[in-house]
């Protein structure tokens, strides 16, 4: 695999970041449980033929159908990879988590869960490869990580009865990864999942429940876990972290849209749409209050944070990087019975029962032990990131 350009790309990119035209269109909210389906009237498809010496230069000989989208076009621009120059994994391999000691416990990774299969896909891997098509007891799943972003995502790759292969398509939209599949070339907006050019332009794949933790909180939560194995023949690189101290600048990457100053640019933020509501949940907030009982859009939500889960874009070794925490989104009833939540120094209790939960939502002790609580359909987002795709915000605060 030759991804050698990566580690040469990375200072460029500082030097090149900016921020200077407004977004045109954002989208307007997501079922909470996802749908490949229509996305609204704010991105509407538009017909029309175009020059294609307008077009990214490595994007003139695909069979995209450029004629279908729902953005400008001058939205998109080179990352500097070719398509698929940052390649996606098409067969992974995995390995039981307890049996796998390459990996230190506060290093993240992205759980998925289906239908009592735990997956793990640690952003060690991720980071060098960007997506990964999997099939996880029997349902196809793009598992895909936007590092300029920190946005972790899995989609559904059935689409209206067609079973889709997803890459990187190099090319970007306010610095989030486009994707494309390789059956009918659309391109793909990673952080809302949107088709944005192409045969499902105004098509929005179905968004599956997937978090962020530490692979130590994974270890103890599914000892039978299954852990992304590295690439045979892949990268010696993997544990490093080409985009050293990023998430410690002030500004994102190869950024073309307005940011919003209510909180920085590269603050970390659990990014929530339920119907038409946005939320975002900042760290910093999170970090202090730990529990956060909310509604949105009406319907109760609770979010778990966890302080174990370091940085995958801070120093040149994961594993050296600081603790940023990870959090999580959950419907909080149980059995037809709403819980409220607090934390102590032990973790998670509900005032109800007094039973102890984990990061992972599951009852450890107490009477409803054994019981767990659904994840929303969410991300662990850079405030930039979230904010440029969604408009009027809730900005959650203590007060």
């Amino acid at each position: 695999m030759r991804l050698g350009w990566l580690t040469l790309l990375i200072p460029l990119l500082i030097a090149c970041s900016s921020a200077t035209t407004v977004p045109r269109e954002r989208a307007t909210g997501a079922s909470p449980n996802g749908t490949s389906a229509p996305i609204g009237t704010t991105l509407t498809v538009e017909s029309g033929e175009i020059d294609r010496s307008q077009l990214p230069a490595t994007a003139r000989g695909w069979a995209t159908d450029w004629s279908r989208r729902t953005i400008p076009l001058d939205e998109l621009m080179s990352g500097g990879p070719p398509r698929d120059g940052i390649p996606p994994i098409d067969a992974p391999r995995f390995e039981l988590v307890l049996e796998s000691d390459w990996l230190e416990d506060g290093q993240p990774l992205l759980l998925f869960e289906h239908d009592g299969v735990a997956r793990g896909y640690p952003l060690a891997i991720l980071i060098w490869h960007e997506v990964v098509n999997d099939i996880v007891a029997g349902k196809a799943v793009a598992v895909t990580y936007c590092p300029l972003c920190n946005t972790a995502l899995v989609f559904d790759r059935d689409v209206n009865g067609t079973r889709l292969d997803f890459g990187t398509s190099g090319l970007l939209r306010y610095s989030d990864l486009v994707m494309w599949d390789r059956q009918t070339e659309t391109l793909w907006q990673q952080a809302t999942g949107e088709g944005i050019v192409g045969a499902y332009a105004g098509t929005r794949l179905t968004l599956l429940p997937a978090s962020l933790i530490s692979v130590g909180e994974f270890r103890a939560a599914f000892p039978n876990g299954e852990l992304l194995a590295r690439p045979e023949g892949g990268l010696s690189r993997y544990g490093q972290n080409p985009y050293e101290n990023y998430d410690s600048s002030e500004r994102p990457f190869l950024f073309t849209g307005t940011t919003d100053d209510r909180l920085p640019a590269l603050e970390r933020v659990v990014g929530l749409v339920i119907d038409d509501e946005a939320v975002a949940y900042p760290f910093s907030t999170l970090a202090e209050a730990r529990v956060i009982n909310d509604e949105v859009a009406g319907r109760p939500v609770v979010l778990f944070f966890s302080s174990e889960a370091r940085s995958a874009l801070d120093q040149s070794r994961i594993a050296e990087s600081r603790m940023v925490g990870s959090a999580i989104p959950y419907d909080p009833i149980v059995a037809g019975r709403r819980l409220t939540f607090r934390a102590d120094a032990a973790g998670f209790v509900d005032e109800a029962t007094g039973s102890r939960w984990d990061i992972t939502g599951r009852a450890r002790s107490g009477p409803l032990k054994g019981h767990g609580l659904t994840p929303l359909p969410h991300a662990n987002h850079f405030w930039f990131a979230f904010q440029a795709f969604y408009d009027e915000i809730r900005l959650w605060s203590a007060k």
